[in-house]
């Protein structure tokens, strides 16, 4: 299959490229150019823009990454409108491309994040869930799915991951966090109740490749594991997977001083599952935070 692929060099962009092109033509939208190939491998296609292309009729899959990193800045005017133009654009252009096609792709796979469902209390939330919380986070999810959900049609099916906290050594949360862990300064974020939804990178490379392999599977899905904790529970693994102490917290006003309205991403939570994923057949390796921090901190890399 020739499948396109957008945010492909990033985190975990780069850990599905990776099992993609053994057996596809892959082909990476990237401005990187031998940065990319350092990344990925030469044996890939790059893409420098989309504007190249009038159709995708030669494409089977579509999967769109692209965004700029949520967490990496406060969140002024300018910089939400950054996160939002980053992942709104592109993925018109790409729906677009789609419409344009006479045969076009069979799937579009669009991340999106469970940012949708805004802060919730601890009470367990699926697909099903009809109350978001209405804040930038679900405003910023619902437009990007509203955008990716037009491509559908009787040719292409569209399947929307709501993608959680990402855990993995090569990117993302964890490696930010260790530091203080290892140095026995760990602790919870304010009270520690709110809840973290998390998934093993490994696992949601595989949820991935499990939506492209099952055509039956359409619509939204949510990317965690089945056991999400509270922020003092997911602290308190995390020090004892590293044989440290657990004695410390993060007092709320120090992360709003120093992230402002983006702190609201460490202080609020939802408890969501992946219902969805786990009805079609999808099995986890790492259902349970302990083992998937185990694996991710002791197994060799």
């Amino acid at each position: 299959m020739k499948i396109l692929i957008t945010g492909g060099t990033g985190f975990i962009g780069r850990r599905l490229v990776a099992h993609l092109k053994v057996a596809h033509e892959v082909v990476v939208l990237t401005r990187q150019g031998s940065r990319a190939y350092e990344l990925l491998g030469h044996d890939v296609t790059l893409l420098d823009s989309l504007d190249r292309l009038d159709h995708l009729n030669d494409v089977d899959i579509v999967i769109n990454l692209a965004g700029e990193p949520i967490a990496a800045g406060r969140w002024s005017e300018s910089r939400k409108q950054l996160l939002c133009n980053s992942r709104w654009l592109l993925t018109e252009q790409l729906v677009d491309l789609v419409k344009l096609s006479s045969t076009p792709p069979r799937l579009l796979l669009n991340a999106s994040a469970i940012g949708w469902y805004g802060r919730q209390d601890d009470a367990p939330l699926d697909e099903t869930c009809q109350s978001p919380n209405d804040e930038f986070t679900h405003r910023l999810c619902q437009q990007w799915e509203q955008l990716a959900q037009q491509a559908r049609s009787a040719q292409t099916r569209v399947c929307i991951l709501r993608i959680g906290l990402v855990l993995g050594m090569e990117g993302g949360a964890l490696p930010r966090m260790l530091p203080p862990y290892r140095l026995g300064l760990g602790g919870p974020m304010s009270s520690g109740t709110q809840m973290m939804s998390w998934i093993h990178v490994q696992d949601l490379v595989r949820a991935m490749l499990f939506l492209i392999e099952h055509g039956e599977c359409d619509g939204i899905f949510n990317g965690t594991a089945p056991e999400p904790v509270s922020n003092r529970r997911f602290s308190e693994t995390l020090a004892a997977t590293l044989h440290r102490p657990h004695l410390f917290f993060v007092p709320a006003p120090l992360l709003r001083l120093l992230m402002g309205e983006a702190a609201d991403l460490l202080l609020t939570g939802q408890h969501v599952l992946p219902a969805r994923l786990q009805q079609a057949g999808f099995h986890f390796s790492f259902p349970a935070l302990p083992g998937a921090l185990d694996n991710l901190l002791h197994s060799p890399r």
